[in-house]
């Protein structure tokens, strides 16, 4: 394999470490963009070339896209780059718009908003007959209209570059919906309205190479991304049943969506939700990122892949026209519990069993992964734990 290639990697939050290392120990120059926030986070400084950190602006911590333009040729003058990762979701579109504007390769603009704009995944999905809840665009009344005689409420009115369940807000009549899209003004382009339908949501997290889906594993959220981000409640996730009628189906799906998507490499995450009233699947959202909350964590006890690493080997292999082998895949079922913590380093050595296999290291925050070859004992655990997380530890922030 040919060494000496350089990854400029970019990452406005602290995450990613594992892909970083994996890079340098294949013999990889590593540079990283990241945010002034996290410039007292422990980057591994020792597998980095170099590191950059750009200002955060205004509430949500983005950056200027000009400077971070401007900048990245200033360092492309001294440096050549043969590979740009985006390490987070909120990088996806400033890697697509430094790869178009460099002429580096990987995911351009347009496929790039597939896995991070909301509206252009629904519409997508929709013209390959991939199920989607019923939605509009903001764009015109008279669309908007439309779809509250054509789809029942509850609505939820979605960002359609946020994060997860971040800043969505749920509405029950038409009158209300027209008052919130009226709050949004100017920016109500940047949201779009969709049906809400009650049901358990899943997650895939995949990897892809050659336009080919090689790894993914399906598991279910006990508690939804917008119960925990809107109630204060308590993250958990569960692999599903191998070879049931869930891991089936959204393994199929997951192919269709990347298939049609045109995922060629990466790891992804895509979201699921089953509707409680038909059983039937429907396609949420995509990313081409590794999924976030320590999901990865979840996804290697279970199966002994590391989605950060071998995501690392398959850019790797791409960039150097090599074949890339996934390691041998284990079947065994892990669960994760997350929390927010009243203390700001609890104590969790009171959680003893035996099928525990991490624990989350981070201020104000509780967490725990286990692995066991029977799955009603992981949701044992989870649920023995989320009782006793609730009574000792659980803290709740409002949503923004």
């Amino acid at each position: 394999m040919k060494k000496g290639l350089t990854f400029l990697c970019i990452s406005n939050y602290f995450k990613g470490l594992d892909f970083l290392e994996a890079c340098y120990n294949q013999g990889c120059k590593v540079y990283l963009i990241t945010s002034q926030k996290t410039m007292h986070e422990g980057w591994p400084r020792q597998y980095l070339e170099d590191i950059f950190f750009l200002e955060d602006q205004g509430e949500q911590g983005d950056w200027n896209l000009d400077d971070l333009v401007k900048g990245t040729g200033y360092f492309l003058r001294k440096v050549r780059v043969d590979r740009l990762v985006a390490l987070d979701d909120f990088d996806v579109e400033k890697a697509a718009l430094l790869r178009e504007e460099f002429r580096i390769p990987g995911m351009g603009a347009t496929t790039g908003r597939y896995f991070r704009d909301k509206l252009a995944m629904r519409v997508k999905a929709r013209e390959e007959n991939i199920p989607v809840p019923g939605f509009s665009s903001l764009f015109n009344d008279e669309d908007i209209n439309q779809f509250i005689a054509a789809y029942p409420g509850p609505w939820v009115l979605k960002p359609r570059s946020e994060a997860s369940a971040t800043g969505i807000i749920k509405v029950d009549g038409g009158h209300q919906l027209w008052e919130e899209i009226h709050k949004l003004g100017d920016h109500r382009q940047r949201y779009l309205v969709e049906q809400f339908k009650p049901g358990d949501v899943y997650h895939v997290d995949a990897l892809s190479l050659d336009g080919k889906v090689i790894f993914s594993r399906v598991s279910k959220y006990l508690s939804t991304p917008m119960e925990v981000a809107h109630g204060g409640g308590i993250f958990r996730s569960a692999i599903v049943p191998f070879g049931g009628v869930e891991d089936k189906a959204l393994q199929k799906l997951n192919k269709e969506v990347m298939s049609a998507f045109g995922m060629q490499f990466s790891a992804s995450h895509t979201e699921f939700i089953r509707n409680r009233e038909t059983g039937e699947f429907y396609f949420l959202e995509t990313s081409s990122r590794v999924g976030g909350a320590h999901l990865a964590e979840m996804v290697e006890a279970s199966s002994g892949i590391n989605l950060w690493k071998e995501w690392a080997h398959i850019e790797l292999a791409k960039a150097t026209d090599s074949k890339y082998k996934l390691p041998k895949v284990r079947k065994e079922y892990a669960g994760i519990i997350v929390s927010l913590s009243r203390m700001e380093n609890p104590d969790n050595s009171e959680f003893q069993e035996q099928e525990i296999v991490w624990r989350l290291k981070k201020a104000w925050h509780i967490g725990l992964i286990v692995k066991s070859k029977n799955r009603a004992r992981v949701l044992e655990l989870l649920d023995q734990y989320a009782g006793k997380v609730q009574t000792d530890f659980h803290a709740a922030m409002p949503s923004k």
